[in-house]
């Protein structure tokens, strides 16, 4: 597990990190810890926050749909 600095989370993740920022403010973005006035992510909590955010295509016509069934 490696621990972040903002900029470097955002690549990670290949999101801004104006993004980052914003999801702090306003929720929705991984997990972070507040070190004073840094904001560190780690890469086992950036890696949780993208696979909770798997979506699987609803369409019939999709491979997913079509192996679930």
């Amino acid at each position: 597990m490696a621990n972040l600095r903002v900029h470097d989370a955002a690549k990670y993740l290949g999101l801004s990190k104006s993004f980052l920022d914003k999801a702090r403010c306003y929720g929705g973005g991984p997990a972070f810890i507040k070190l004073g006035a840094s904001v560190i992510y780690r890469t086992d909590d950036l890696d949780a926050w993208v696979a909770a955010n798997l979506r699987v295509p609803s369409n019939d016509n999709s491979r997913a749909a079509r192996a679930a069934a």
